[in-house]
């Protein structure tokens, strides 16, 4: 599953986050700008990424964009999570 360090790093923050971590999917979309990784998981668990007001999102997207930052020439990253629930 994890192809890149920055996968690697998703994969460990959000794995222990899941009730369903085999439901786990990572997708890597590079546009102009970004490299874009869209976090899929089961519809049930979507709630305990995202986290009470967002708090959990923005704390991931925190962490993964200050790892990515660090690197030289890197294009910026942006991490997403498809909701399911709607």
């Amino acid at each position: 599953m994890a192809e890149t360090d920055i996968d690697s790093l998703i994969c460990s923050l959000v794995i222990p986050l899941l009730k369903q971590p085999q439901a786990l999917s990572i997708t890597q979309k590079d546009d102009g700008r970004y490299h874009r990784y869209i976090i899929d998981v089961d519809p049930n668990d979507v709630g305990r990424l995202i986290g009470r007001q967002g708090h959990v999102a923005a704390a991931l997207r925190t962490i993964v964009e200050g790892a990515q930052s660090r690197r030289a020439n890197s294009k910026r990253v942006r991490l997403l999570i498809n909701d399911h629930r709607h």
